[in-house]
């Protein structure tokens, strides 16, 4: 993609960025095109990694923060430039409502979700850090998957193995925390609910 050969790194970390915000970019394509780049010795996988996720989760939540801080009114004045229009709010509410917190995880991989998820998440008030935790493990996956297809079409599989192994340890462990914490919270949440009514 010419836009990464010409700008490389920042043109990566601004397209990610501002499809967190609901600003409709190709970031997908970037991604994918920045992990093929690496696999030719353009860019450097392991920051293509790095900034991908960041970008990706960064967005995300200053999106969350615009939609807390602007409310859905704001974003419905302003959303229609890019695209979201009343109609594709309420629906992206009611999938979140129906769906609960969790779809957080998975809204990265839905195309319109990906981009609004922060402003609606924010908009109908979700507490951050429940938000916070579920968009890093979406943005984790998310980015995992199209670096993969990414390095597999450039020929790259045997760098995202060395990488892949170089942080097993970690990865496992930060794995075990979240599996080990997210019911725990869940518990916790319920338990204190419960004692609340």
């Amino acid at each position: 993609m010419e836009v990464l050969q010409r700008y490389g790194y920042p043109a990566l970390a601004l397209l990610v960025l501002l499809e967190g915000i609901g600003i409709p970019t190709p970031a997908v394509s970037v991604v994918v095109a920045a992990a093929v780049l690496a696999g030719h010795g353009s860019m450097s996988l392991p920051l293509v990694v790095v900034i991908t996720f960041t970008a990706a989760v960064a967005g995300d939540n200053l999106g969350f923060w615009l939609g807390r801080r602007a409310g859905r009114p704001v974003i419905l004045r302003w959303g229609r430039r890019v695209g979201l229009t009343e109609r594709r709010l309420t629906r992206a509410e009611d999938f979140f409502a129906r769906r609960g917190r969790n779809i957080v995880v998975v809204a990265r991989f839905i195309d319109g979700l990906r981009q609004t998820n922060g402003l609606i998440a924010g908009a109908i008030v979700l507490p951050w850090r429940q938000y916070a935790i579920r968009d890093a493990i979406g943005g984790a996956l998310w980015t995992a998957l199209w670096v993969s297809v990414g390095a597999f079409a450039g020929g790259n599989l045997d760098r995202v193995r060395a990488f892949l192994h170089r942080y097993e340890t970690t990865a496992l462990i930060v794995g075990a925390v979240l599996l080990v914490s997210l019911p725990l919270l869940y518990l916790w949440r319920r338990r204190r609910r419960a004692t609340h009514d």
